[in-house]
């Protein structure tokens, strides 16, 4: 049985997709402060598995216990956790409270219960701007702002704890920038109020929910002036977390060695990268829609190239990235164009 927190939401519902495909049995955990309960509904629809759910907040040690004993986790995957830049810097209290403190309870309730592997949902923010290009998980790590450097500091503390006790599996998953959906249009993508990334809020523009697009910054030393990132199909990210699983000595029947004494951390990338307007050609040609767009100026913490070397992932996790920025729009768009205001 495998714990999944915050398992209803983006990420969450495909890799439960995905655990349930490979046979596992999943329980979910998660307060809905940013998903909703139909997207559960549409997983059990696509895999004819319905997984299990546990209302509660991460912040809650006491229901977290509960959780793990009632589950009979053997393992835990923890998407649990705000997740916007802009966000952040407004409400970095917030971000510390939810994405520390919450990995904290989370770490004390497996302790208590003897569960000894996670993995966590990281991000290539901690890198900060960077340095050299593409991205190796040895690069120097300095985010820019809370979001990221509450990442960072839930990596420091598994690092801290995993040394302490070497029994303790963690594996450390920093992904790029998490775009797509679904094939089958079920789920996918639905931020609250106005996206804070860049597809989501191509595809709302592309479904006339939305009547423009803000590029933010056209003179960036790249292709065509416009930020550049490693966009990854989210499909491909939920496999990555399987992968991760299993190098850490967890299949579907049973539990076997570690052969890692320290985190396994791996970045999760295609290490490929494509500008905004690349991206805006890719989903016009996707949909069949134009999207209207407007230069505005750059913002502040903003970077001009970002994206991965996934050579590690590849060399520990034999995963590597299958899907490219073709089916990347086009499952948005089906996703987008079948559920044009979310679940």
């Amino acid at each position: 049985m495998i714990l999944v927190t915050g398992g209803a939401g983006y990420i969450g519902t495909h890799t439960c997709v995905e655990l349930l495909n490979a046979g596992f049995d999943v329980t979910v955990f998660d307060n809905f402060c940013n998903s909703k309960p139909e997207a559960l509904a549409r997983v059990a629809q696509i895999t004819g598995r319905k997984p299990e759910l546990i209302s509660g907040d991460c912040r809650d040690r006491v229901a977290l216990v509960a959780a793990i004993k009632q589950s009979k986790a053997s393992a835990v995957i923890h998407f649990a956790g705000l997740k916007a830049v802009g966000e952040s810097v407004a409400h970095p209290l917030s971000y510390y409270d939810n994405n520390v403190v919450g990995t904290l309870r989370l770490l004390e309730a497996m302790q208590e219960s003897n569960v000894k592997i996670l993995v966590f949902s990281s991000s290539a923010t901690v890198y900060g701007d960077p340095v050299k290009l593409p991205l190796t998980e040895d690069h120097p790590l300095a985010p820019t702002n809370p979001y990221g450097r509450s990442k960072l500091m839930i990596e420091d503390i598994l690092r801290d704890y995993q040394h302490s006790d070497h029994s303790f599996r963690i594996g450390i998953l920093r992904y790029f920038n998490p775009v797509g959906a679904h094939p089958s249009g079920l789920i996918g993508e639905d931020p609250q109020g106005i996206p804070n990334n860049l597809m989501p809020f191509v595809a709302q523009v592309a479904v006339g929910r939305r009547d423009t697009l803000s590029i933010w910054g056209n003179d960036y030393p790249t292709v065509d002036g416009t930020g550049v990132r490693d966009y990854i199909h989210v499909v491909d990210l939920a496999h990555g977390h399987l992968k991760a699983l299993e190098a850490l000595g967890v299949s579907q029947s049973e539990q076997k060695n570690n052969q890692y004494s320290d985190c396994l951390t791996v970045n999760l990338g295609t290490g490929r990268g494509y500008s905004v307007l690349e991206v805006v050609r890719a989903y016009e040609q996707a949909s069949g829609r134009s999207i209207p767009y407007r230069i505005a100026p750059r913002r502040s913490g903003d970077i001009a190239s970002c994206y991965a070397n996934p050579d590690r992932a590849y060399a520990l996790l034999g995963w590597q990235a299958k899907l490219g920025l073709d089916e990347m729009c086009a499952n948005s768009w089906h996703w987008q164009n079948s559920n044009p205001h979310g679940y």
